[in-house]
């Protein structure tokens, strides 16, 4: 469905001052190219701000068939006809003909520059002579690199444009680069942009990508590449045949079903694509492939009679849209295309009754259609327009380029941040133009140039309005002459600047405004796009309009956010990205909502915007007044959301008084622990303390719990990067603190909070700000944390957090003290990350006094080292910072030795340092491969001690007679008596030889 309106996207309008009617012309830059009627001569004339002066001119070796410009380069490249031979030519530096130089050079191409005389003249036009094998059918430039793409009857070329510095000058030359031998169809038009080609003939065109990737490497996303029928059958074939030509039979005439085909599928339309080599050093090392990105065939149009000439596909083009990396210098200009990138590249063509538009980067897709109210003759495609021409009408459609560019460029657009109006979006007719006798139509810049030639005695007939009477029939008619001259006019139509058409949108839009309806929307969806289209593409803006142009951005996205906060539809939620891009703050939005909206219901588009903003972190604090709309507001329409609102920072300046009034109203109907801790959080600002005390003891624990859940800013509020408890958060840490600590595990278990933000909030909630001065609740959620079984990757840690913490308070015993939330014991109990103490620990640490006995530091640090989890690499590092002067320290080394396997060496620190537990060590650790180091380590070290006391020491021989124990239950009689010392006593040894006897017995 297209939208009509009557806007003015026409502004002045100028006729070219050429003396013949003009047969071709194109135009470029500031410049237009006329060609007369069987003249071989090019006139050019310059555009102004005022009118069409003429430039220069110059003589062509032939009459010009075709012709197109190049705005990269600066030449101007022709399709020539003398004695029914076609050439190609180009001309180069043709600018110097404005100075009344008529020196002119003719060159092939490729020639070797640097072989011409040093005496070569800057001030002479060139012409460069392009030899092909066939004849040149058509053409087309590179908008973005200037090469060039001919296209004869069974071949496609294309010749790279090159700089050489010829004697301290640069000139203009062409290498031939590629050839691609094209069967199946024979080129009517062509388009070239940056390696994507299009050719076309009278019902087909085929889009496909020359790189070096081959089809299976290409990174572009294929969403569509099934085979579409968009056009109704008509003929029966099937589409058996190839090409588009028709089936003649005796009585019929019968024509191929339309098809759409995309990337691999277009293989089976039957047109094969071929690179052939050209032998340059640059084709050798860079292979060519031939990407396919789409293919359509069409049945002929009769709706305006059985002309073929009627019935053909015209205006095949593409379209680039540019994001420009670095500003380009003026004396940069020959080299600006290398500053460019493109973010998009669309395609256009078009039947005698419609228009097709695709984007070709990433996706292949239709994008819009364009249906024409009359018989069209040629169109042009611009960054904000396609313009159409049909025999008396010029029309002015919009198009979706600057929509799907912005969504190619920034695939996250359509968030609760930002977001564009869609590709989808009906296209709009914004002007038909009456002009008689429309033939062609080029466009550059900021003007469309459009030739006109219709017949003079027709106009005077159009005129009469046919009003002849039968009487009047009768009368003999003057004829008229067929050499009578015929009326031409060679236009330049100014667009209108791109901030007036849109004020002149945005007024007309104002017709809807009352009522809301669908084309407000679609209005000023268009002149949002409009302004899209002039602010992504550096070409149509210079950097001094940016300013204006942004804010006229600003503006239009209040007014959507305007249009979709008063509509109830499923669009509604755009309101709140489209007033996020506008810059408005809460305050301004919600006055221009109530101003308009006083008398009617609030949309459902305020109210998700109204919801969302309130549940953002931002720096706005509302008024008491417009806090007071708000509760006003959400009372009305949703009052469940109440608690939520107050809870926001914007409503720091609410009276507290006032809010507890509604939220009374609202517990009586449907009490919840969310809303009584709302209450309490208001009670706590009127420092009514019993009235907080009597909310917070209406429910359980558990309750309280998961209405924290539900608005997790009752405790904490980000400002920011800041994480600032509230005032509730302080009077529980006072009474409630295992409520506190578990309400914040339930937040990171709900990712509501992470780690750091945690560790930040119990920082300010004890006002402390060291690094290395962690308050004892937050070592309480730490343990907490771990006790409720996080995932690995937060599991290392929240372990390597509580290590580092342990270390710190046992290596400064003069630390203040805190009784934690829970003891060593507790936490075995509840924890399995916690590991039991093994007795030999105990044993070590049972003769000193316990470090730190209040907060249980030492057993927690022990108990984790002794757990599954933690990782005892991870732990080395902290050993540096513990010293091995007491027992107690000395046990956290020997259990990171004995975890790393390091048995032998545990033992020697045991037998000087602890010998009563070395028993115990070995009882509990030497197991299994490693029991060997009873009888080779412990036992000989064991006996070489008792022999080296002076007095008999009772642990050294406690230790030895457990070890025999262990010995005679464990080795074999003969290995047990080798292991005896040859110079022991034999009564002390005897009781064990004696049970390793009869045990013997027994077996």
């Amino acid at each position: 469905m297209v939208q009509l309106y009557n806007c003015h996207p026409f502004g002045s309008q100028r006729i070219v001052p050429t003396r013949q009617a003009p047969e071709v012309f194109c135009c470029g830059r500031d410049s237009v190219f006329v060609t007369c009627a069987g003249g071989c001569k090019v006139e050019v004339f310059s555009v102004g701000q005022e009118q069409c002066q003429p430039l220069c001119s110059f003589n062509t070796l032939g009459r010009v068939v075709r012709m197109s410009y190049s705005d990269v380069g600066d030449y101007l490249v022709t399709i020539e006809e003398k004695n029914n031979i076609s050439s190609l030519r180009a001309y180069v530096n043709w600018r110097c003909q404005t100075t009344g130089s008529s020196r002119v050079s003719v060159r092939m191409v490729g020639l070797q520059l640097e072989s011409l005389q040093s005496g070569i003249s800057k001030d002479q036009m060139e012409i460069i002579e392009m030899p092909l094998s066939e004849n040149p059918l058509c053409l087309s430039c590179c908008p973005l690199r200037g090469d060039l793409l001919v296209g004869c009857k069974s071949k496609l070329v294309i010749f790279s444009l090159k700089y050489i510095a010829v004697h301290d000058s640069t000139m203009l030359d062409f290498d031939r680069s590629l050839v691609l031998h094209v069967n199946g169809i024979e080129p009517s038009q062509l388009c070239f942009c940056f390696w994507h080609i299009g050719i076309s003939n009278d019902l087909e065109v085929l889009v496909f990508r020359v790189s070096s990737e081959t089809p299976e490497e290409t990174t572009t996303i294929l969403k569509n590449t099934t085979e579409v029928e968009t056009l109704p059958e008509e003929g029966g074939n099937n589409g058996l045949a190839t090409g588009s030509h028709p089936l003649e039979c005796e009585d019929f005439v019968m024509f191929q079903r339309p098809v759409e085909l995309f990337r691999e599928d277009c293989k089976s339309c039957n047109i094969a694509v071929t690179p052939e080599s050209t032998g340059l050093p640059a084709d050798a090392q860079s292979p060519c492939h031939v990407n396919y990105l789409l293919y359509r065939r069409f049945t002929p149009d009769f709706s305006d009679g059985f002309s073929v000439e009627s019935t053909r596909l015209h205006s095949l083009q593409m379209l680039p849209m540019y994001k420009t990396e670095n500003k380009v210098l003026p004396t940069e200009a020959e080299n600006s295309a290398s500053r460019k990138k493109i973010s998009s590249l669309f395609c256009f063509f078009s039947m005698p009754h419609a228009g097709f538009l695709y984007t070709l980067v990433n996706a292949v897709e239709l994008i819009s259609v364009y249906q024409y109210p009359e018989r069209s003759h040629q169109a042009v495609l611009t960054p904000l327009f396609l313009h159409v021409i049909t025999s008396n009408n010029l029309q002015c459609f919009t198009v979706r380029c600057s929509a799907a560019a912005a969504r190619e460029e920034d695939p996250y657009i359509d968030t609760t941040m930002k977001t564009c109006p869609p590709v989808s979006l009906d296209v709009c007719t914004l002007r038909m133009q009456l002009f008689i006798g429309l033939k062609a139509i080029q466009h550059f810049n900021n003007h469309i140039i459009i030739l006109t030639r219709a017949d003079i005695q027709d106009v005077a007939d159009r005129m009469k309005n046919y009003r002849s009477s039968r009487k009047a029939s009768s009368v003999k008619k003057k004829t008229t002459s067929s050499e009578e001259d015929h009326g031409w006019n060679l236009y330049v139509v100014s667009t209108t600047p791109i901030l007036q058409l849109y004020r002149e949108m945005l007024e007309y839009s104002k017709r809807y405004d009352t009522v809301k309806t669908h084309g407000c929307i679609h209005l000023l969806s268009e002149a949002h796009l409009l302004l899209r289209a002039a602010l992504i593409n550096p070409d149509l803006v210079e950097c001094e309009d940016k300013e204006e142009l942004m804010a006229a951005f600003r503006e239009s996205c209040a007014y959507l956010g305007d249009c979709f906060c008063s509509l109830d539809t499923q669009n509604s939620h755009l309101a709140l990205p489209y007033y996020k891009m506008s810059g408005l703050s809460m305050s301004d939005v919600i006055h221009r909502v109530l101003s308009k909206d006083l008398q009617h219901d609030i949309g459902k588009g305020f109210m998700f915007y109204l919801k969302h903003s309130l549940y953002e972190e931002v720096d706005e604090i509302h008024s008491e007044e417009i806090a007071l709309k708000i509760l006003q507001i959400f009372s009305a329409t949703e009052p469940n959301q109440l608690p939520h609102a107050l809870c926001s920072p914007c409503m720091n300046n609410v009276c507290p008084k006032t809010a507890m009034d509604f939220l009374d109203i609202l517990d009586a109907s449907d009490p919840s622990a969310l809303i009584s801790l709302t209450k309490a959080a208001m009670a706590l600002r009127m420092k009514d303390l019993h009235a907080y005390e009597a909310e917070v003891r209406r429910h359980s624990e558990m309750q309280l719990l998961y209405g924290f859940l539900d608005e997790p800013r009752l405790l904490i509020i980000r400002g920011g990067r800041d994480i600032i408890p509230t005032e509730m958060a302080f009077h529980f840490r006072d009474t409630l603190p295992g409520l506190l600590v578990a309400a914040m595990v339930a937040f990171h278990e709900n990712s509501k909070i992470n780690l750091k933000d945690a560790e930040l909030f119990f920082k300010a909630l004890f006002n402390k700000t060291g690094e290395d001065d962690d308050p004892q609740m937050l070592v309480d959620f730490w343990e907490a944390r771990l006790s409720s079984y996080p995932p690995e990757s937060i599991l290392q840690d929240v372990l390597l957090k509580l290590t580092s913490h342990y270390v710190r308070r046992i290596c400064n015993p003069q630390h203040a003290c805190v009784n934690s939330l829970k003891s060593p014991e507790d936490l075995r109990n509840s924890c399995s990350h916690f590991g039991v103490i093994s007795p030999w620990i105990t044993k070590m640490v049972s003769s000193e006094p316990v470090s730190c006995a209040t907060c249980g530091d030492l057993l927690k640090l022990q108990s984790l080292l002794c757990g599954p989890s933690l990782d005892i690499v991870s732990f080395l590092p902290f050993l540096d910072s513990i010293p091995d002067s007491n027992n107690s320290y000395l046990s956290i080394h020997i259990i990171c030795a004995t975890r790393l396997l390091n048995y032998e060496s545990s033992i020697e620190r045991l037998l000087e340092r602890c010998p009563e537990a070395v028993t115990l060590y070995a009882k509990h650790e030497i197991k299994g491969a490693s029991q060997a180091l009873w009888w080779n380590k412990l036992l000989p070290e064991l006996c070489n001690r008792v022999r080296s006391c002076e007095n008999t020491n009772e642990v050294f021989i406690s230790s030895l007679k457990d070890t025999l124990d262990v010995l005679s239950m464990e080795l074999e009689l003969q290995d047990f008596l080798n292991l005896l010392p040859d110079d022991g006593n034999a009564a002390f040894f005897l009781p064990y030889l004696v049970n390793q006897s009869k045990r013997k017995l027994l077996t």
